[in-house]
């Protein structure tokens, strides 16, 4: 049975928009009268809420969905406090299972015509003693797409961060600029310099945000840039 496509998405750092921009995608997706599911495969920082605990980039992702995920294929690994994956689960006796996780994906694959995955934190956050989310990426064999954070320092973040999928084998397949520190001086200038050094094509700039939501950041993101991105449906 044919995969539906999926995308990887990932930053340059911790708080970067990955939450913002992969619910952007799904609602993008919605619009092209896609089923789109969106997950987090782990997942650090929850909260108690209408009897279950709750993350909240989590849940952003599940209110952009076409699909409808329970909360163990929503998030496979969910630890309650805010840390570095590992640590957390170590403190609450978990284990991050690389193979758990990409079964997980398999159901949610098999039940969308697309999948949004968002990682945790950056590129290569440790999960383990031995495994980290570029392994998590691998996995999953999904293009990547990666959120730049718009800041002093971004074009080394990115470029190191773009190294580091190839080496694992990965397409990078676009790349986001979400305005992070919006008195960033020669913001242009910066990203005009990673186009021309990043091997993927820019999927669009976002500015800062009054309303930071899937629908007010989808209106300057531009998807269809995507190889394999879905024609969509007549509605």
């Amino acid at each position: 049975m044919k995969r539906p496509p999926g995308w990887f998405i990932t930053g340059t750092d911790t708080e970067i928009g990955k939450t913002l921009v992969s619910a952007a995608m799904l609602h993008a997706l919605a619009g092209r009268g896609v089923r789109a599911a969106g997950m987090k495969p782990v997942a650090a920082g929850a909260t108690w809420r209408d009897g279950g605990w709750h993350n909240e980039d989590a849940d952003m992702l599940a209110a952009s969905a076409g699909v409808t995920l329970p909360a163990a294929l929503l998030t496979p690994c969910l630890m309650r406090q805010p840390l570095a994956p590992h640590i957390a689960a170590q403190l609450e006796q978990q284990e991050i299972d690389l193979l758990h996780l990409r079964a997980c994906y398999d159901q949610v694959a098999a039940q969308a015509d697309a999948v949004v995955v968002e990682g945790v934190g950056g590129f290569r956050v440790p999960l383990s003693r031995e495994h980290d989310t570029a392994d998590m990426a691998v996995g999953f064999g999904l293009p990547v797409i990666l959120v730049v954070g718009l800041r002093l320092g971004c074009q080394n973040h990115a470029l190191l961060t773009a190294e580091a999928v190839a080496a694992r084998g990965l397409e990078l397949a676009g790349w986001v600029a979400n305005t992070i520190d919006p008195a960033m001086l020669q913001l242009q200038a910066n990203i005009d310099a990673l186009q021309q050094r990043l091997p993927a094509p820019l999927l669009g700039v976002v500015p800062r945000l009054e309303t930071a939501d899937a629908l007010h950041a989808a209106a300057h993101l531009d998807f269809t840039r995507l190889s394999g991105w879905p024609a969509g449906r007549a509605q």
